[in-house]
């Protein structure tokens, strides 16, 4: 059953498709989760409407052209869902709801961990095409302000909570130097490199999701898709094969950045349980 959420992202990606002459007579909720992706179908659109991750941005309508900035960029190559070209990408506003469009792809499959090195080969493929993108972006310093902003939500039920939130700031602080303000190298990111983002198409890997997309190490992504390995069951030997795939030396170098990535996804689950409750 669609939840109130569901049905007011639905109406609003449509009123906006309205508003820019885009047939949308079978239009449907096809995910919902941090965001609510709304196929406007027949035409081959999907609005991302943004729900619970507007809570991570101060300012949901840069981040979004920044997304979108990205996508343009990385077009040509083939690497990434596309911006609609059918309507104005974004970002648009709409009942309080921020949303942008990209191009829907069909036959999308579940990407798998069978061929460790194909995926460590299309993230490098994906740093390289971001490589040269001179852009706007939010850099390391302002995750952490984004994720101090999402803590700060937080509100702690009992004295064991509270504490258990303390020791997550606490966390967060020690890394500061080592990730968050760190000297290596920077370029484009995707910023959330996950199974989840990485589609299964008949015409190869193609990324999606750049919502989180930010000037850091490529340590950052390096490290969270190594993350959605493990979580999808991979072994020491997946790993080495990913990271063989993308070209990396020294697992060892990415613990700071796991430790970063932990807070963040404990930060983010504690968030989201509380939203949902209240939804």
């Amino acid at each position: 059953m669609a939840s109130d959420l569901d049905r007011r992202a639905l109406a609003a990606a449509e009123a906006v498709a309205d508003a820019h002459a885009l047939a949308h007579d079978a239009a449907e909720v096809v995910s919902s989760g941090s965001n609510v992706l709304v196929h406007l179908r027949p035409a081959p659109v999907v609005a991302r409407v943004m729900s619970g991750t507007v809570a991570l941005h101060d300012d949901p309508s840069r981040w979004l052209r920044r997304e979108v900035s990205v996508l343009e960029h990385l077009a040509p190559s083939g690497l990434a869902v596309a911006p609609s070209p059918s309507i104005p990408p974004g970002p648009h506003h709409h009942d309080g709801l921020w949303m942008t469009f990209v191009t829907w792809v069909p036959d999308v499959g579940r990407t798998t961990i069978d061929d460790p090195r194909r995926l460590g080969r299309a993230l490098r493929d994906l740093h390289d095409a971001l490589r040269p993108f001179d852009g706007d972006l939010a850099g390391m310093a302002g995750l952490r302000e984004d994720i101090g902003r999402l803590l700060g939500r937080l509100r702690p039920a009992d004295d064991a909570e509270s504490a258990a939130v303390a020791a997550l700031g606490a966390r967060l602080d020690a890394l500061r130097d080592v990730v968050f303000a760190s000297d290596l190298p920077v370029q484009a990111l995707h910023g959330d490199a996950s199974l989840s983002n990485l589609l299964h198409t008949p015409s190869g890997l193609v990324w999606n999701d750049f919502e989180d997309t930010l000037r850091g190490p490529v340590h950052w992504d390096v490290a969270g898709f190594v993350i959605a390995l493990r979580n999808r069951g991979a072994g020491p030997d997946v790993v080495r094969g990913m990271l063989d795939g993308y070209g990396w030396g020294d697992e060892e170098e990415l613990a700071p950045f796991f430790a970063a990535h932990e807070v963040y996804d404990e930060v983010w689950r504690r968030y989201d349980r509380r939203r949902r409750r209240q939804d």
